[in-house]
């Protein structure tokens, strides 16, 4: 819980976004503070090198005309221009170093926050949308951190230092110089509130073209089966042509913003050199004081140009912070502070349970059934039943509405949630597999490494163990993404492999082998009637074998059990249950 009471303290989004804010957020990944301090040290050495070479140029010019050259000044001079080399490049480092380091900490955070987001998050969310918060949106931050602010913290300390020199040496000049500040600002301001919106809109549309593009070139077949490929550049052409007209609108202002401020930053120098030439004819000011004014003036115009790139960047920054903390202020599921709880022995026990998206729509009313130790559980009735949303309930991708799941006397609610869940194993029509090797998909998710007789003796008893030996690199194949390298029945079987590994308490079958051709399928429900010896097993039916054997079925329609008993009780008291059975002995 003390990660959830951190992230309560960072600011909610509302498009009020002010530098503090930042500032506030790049604080909580925790900096390295000591680095930090060394890189600002550095550079106000660095700095102060530079606020020194004007003075020692003005000696030189003034001593010009002098019988003696003064060789010390010049040894001072080349000295200072090696400070400022030297420890100017490795403050810049750690300043940058520590920039990178925050900006890594943001995005293991917020990688590990959107993994323990709850399902519902996804559901109204692209899983490209997120991706592009995770990558694109913390690449802006980054920029903005380890470029734009290492030299607008050494800028500013060049150009605090240089306008206290320049007021010290003539404040006639420094003033006239400095009334050109507000005009500046006048500027400034317009534009940074343009970018500002350009860069929010340029960032959403990026983030859409990201998630659209994600699905899509997820579902590949689908648009080559379905002839869709012109339909989806058409689409595509679109989110680019948005994001185009938005980086061209961003460009323009950034072409204007440029030559803008150089300038201003030009008028102001020839306005000073005249005036300061001036100064000299009328004898109130040294040759050597001039040459001295206009670099401290270069001093000032430098950090200048460099703020208005990094005020440009916080910009672009700011809709990418506030989808940050958007994500980093939405609630995490309960993952810590639980307690842990043995399912092997208790009964599972589902009491008037009722579940719904929102209010106008309910999908689950009143559902209520028990699962003994080493029983099997049925559930049939039509598609769009409510059977799967049961299953998704009982892993606690969604709470529910109101009643109760319990555990033996333990509602599960109170069970530590990532314990709960290693002792579950679902097996869904569509099961997932990842991109990688067989071994990683069978190992992944448990807390120890297998060995390899350990991953065999898996793949034996779901009579997976024959075809990966037929592959050259047996555990070692890559079966590609969501494992397209393989056919629906190999999938199922290193699914269910997989849950063999895990040996779960509880397992759970959505219709494992509905999609399946009839070899595939026979030998799928084999392994699957191993897989359900001992365990307490819930399953949504496809097979009539399956139902026949199951020591209670529950009939669901429309979020509802119209029905229960055995196999036989049912056939003869619900006509609906019996229709489906006539209609798969007929097939």
């Amino acid at each position: 819980m003390q990660q959830e009471a951190r992230l309560t303290t960072l600011p909610q989004a509302n498009g009020s976004f002010k530098m503090k804010d930042f500032i506030r957020l790049i604080v909580s990944v925790n900096p390295k503070k000591s680095l930090f301090i060394l890189g600002m040290v550095l550079s106000l050495i660095t700095s102060g090198a530079s606020l020194i070479v004007p003075q020692l140029t003005k000696g030189l010019v003034d001593n010009n005309g002098t019988a003696t050259f003064d060789r010390h000044m010049l040894i001072v001079l080349i000295l200072a221009f090696a400070l400022q080399l030297g420890l100017g490049t490795l403050g810049g480092f750690l300043l940058r170093y520590v920039g990178e380091s925050a900006v890594q900490t943001l995005r293991e955070r917020l990688w590990t926050h959107l993994l323990h987001l709850p399902v519902g998050y996804f559901d109204a969310h692209k899983s490209g949308e997120s991706s592009s918060r995770l990558v694109n949106d913390t690449t802006v931050i980054k920029e903005l951190v380890t470029s734009q602010f290492p030299s607008f913290v050494t800028g500013s300390i060049q150009l605090i230092g240089s306008m206290a020199i320049l007021f010290w040496m003539d404040w006639k000049m420094a003033a006239i110089m400095f009334s050109a500040v507000p005009l500046i600002a006048l500027i400034m301001l317009p534009i940074g509130k343009i970018m500002s919106k350009l860069g929010r809109q340029l960032q959403a549309a990026t983030a859409d073209f990201n998630a659209d593009a994600s699905e899509k070139l997820g579902e590949i077949r689908l648009i080559k089966s379905s002839n869709g490929e012109k339909s989806e550049q058409a689409n595509g052409h679109r989110f680019i042509s948005n994001i185009f007209t938005l980086g061209v609108k961003d460009a323009k202002v950034e072409a204007v913003l440029q030559p803008v401020m150089m300038t201003a930053m030009l008028g102001l120098f020839v306005g000073i050199l005249g005036y300061g030439a001036v100064r000299v004819q009328t004898g109130t000011l040294t040759s050597g004081a001039l040459v001295a004014f206009l670099l401290y003036l270069f001093n000032i115009i430098a950090p200048v140009t460099t703020f208005a790139l990094f005020f440009s960047q916080v910009q672009k920054a700011m809709g990418a912070t506030e989808r940050i903390q958007e994500i980093l202020n939405t609630a995490i599921e309960p993952i810590h502070g639980q307690e842990k709880s043995l399912v092997e022995g208790a009964t599972l026990s589902v009491q008037h349970l009722n579940f719904s998206y929102d209010s106008t729509r309910p999908i689950l009313t009143d559902i209520s059934f028990e699962a003994k130790p080493n029983s099997v559980i049925a559930f049939a009735g039509p598609s769009g039943g409510g059977k799967s949303t049961i299953f998704a309930l009982l892993e606690r991708f969604y709470e529910p509405t109101s009643g109760e799941i319990k555990i033996g006397d333990q509602a599960i609610t109170t069970v530590n949630l990532q314990d709960w869940r290693s002792q579950i194993g679902y097996v869904s029509q569509d099961s997932a597999v990842f991109a990688g090797t067989i071994r990683d998909n069978l190992q992944y998710g448990l807390q120890r490494t297998l060995t390899d007789d350990e991953l065999w003796q898996g793949l034996s008893l779901a009579y997976a163990d024959q075809f990966v030996h037929d592959f050259p690199q047996q555990l070692d194949t890559e079966i590609g993404e969501r494992g397209v390298k393989l056919s629906g029945g190999q999938k199922q079987r290193i699914a269910i492999a997989r849950a063999f590994l895990r040996d779960p308490k509880i397992l759970m079958l959505d219709e494992a082998t509905a999609s399946l051709d009839s070899q595939s399928e026979e030998k799928v429900q084999r392994a699957l009637d191993h897989l359900m010896t001992g365990r307490t097993t819930l399953v949504i039916a496809h097979r009539l074998s399956t139902i026949v054997d199951a020591d209670q079925i529950y009939f669901i329609e429309n979020g509802r059990v119209t029905g229960q008993g055995r196999h036989r009780e049912l056939i003869d008291a619900h006509p609906l249950y019996a229709t489906y059975v006539n209609e798969q002995m007929v097939q």
